[in-house]
Parts: structure tokens; sequence; C-alpha cells
């Protein structure tokens, strides 16, 4: 059982979205945020795909976030190895977001931008001369930059 469906049956359609069928699992609640509390990544269905969220991700945007914002996490194209990370904070949930938790803290990702980062962890490293937040251990990244905001995708 799907909890969000394949990207060519939910595009293309005419606004406002029609009710959702079985077929399409928008204006049903999210699935997959209430997996984070679940022991382990469930293995039954690889494609369902989630982001967990480090301690350190999780205190810093506690620090940062008011009332309804949350971090979005997206994947452009771009960047020194082809693809890169953008995180931005946003208030708005779209239909084709997934959402996760961990601790009151919110990471939401586009369902484009989940095919590349599932399975991987969003993480606050604070350094000497920057703290930032990013993508570690992507099991869909082939290589990244030493930057860490970049990588490229295994085929």
């Amino acid at each position: 059982s799907h909890s969000w469906c394949p990207a060519p049956l939910c595009r293309g359609r005419a606004l406002p979205a029609p009710p959702p069928g079985p077929a399409c699992a928008l204006g049903r609640p999210l699935r997959w945020a209430s997996s984070f509390s679940q022991p382990g990544p469930t293995e039954s269905d690889p494609s369902e795909g989630q982001v967990f969220l480090s301690e350190s991700c999780v205190k810093r945007l506690l620090e940062i976030t008011e009332g309804s914002e949350f971090l979005r996490l997206q994947v452009e194209g771009g960047g020194c190895s082809g693809f890169q990370y953008k995180f931005s904070l946003d208030t708005v949930i779209n239909p084709d977001d997934r959402q996760g938790q961990r601790g009151g803290a919110r990471v939401v990702v586009d369902v484009d931008s989940l095919a590349f980062v599932k399975g991987s962890m969003v993480d606050f490293s604070q350094e000497l001369i920057r703290s930032s937040f990013q993508v570690v251990s992507n099991p869909q990244a082939e290589k990244g930059c030493s930057c860490g905001t970049s990588f490229s995708v295994k085929f």
C-alpha cells in the first residue's frame, strides 16, 4: 500500500484538485509522518521514503522556528556535482509535500526531491566559520562535494 502516489498519476490535473481516488493520496493525512515513531525504518516498502532528523537538527529547528514554521528541503539541479540541496523555512504545505517530524521539529520535502534524499539524515553542523543544515549519509548520492551542499546521483 503506497501512501504517496508516483508523480505521473498526480501531475497535470486540472485545479482545484479532484477528490482523492485510490490512485492518489492527496487530501489524506500523510502516512509517513508517523513512521518516525516506529522503531527503525520499515523494510516492507522501500519506495515509501523518509528522511531522518539528527538530534542537532531537531535542537536547532526548535530554536529557530516559530508557530507553524518548518524546514523545507529541496533538491535542485546545479552545484559542483550536478544536484544541490536547498534549505529554507516555510509555513505552506503543498499537496505533493511529504513531512516528517521528530521531537516537535518538522522537515518537509516535496515528492520529487524526496526521490533524491529518501533514507538520508538531515543534520545541523556547527563549525568554526559557518553553521548549516546538511544532508548526511544519503543513500541515493554517489559522490558529494567537500562543501556538503551538492551531490551526484547513482544510476
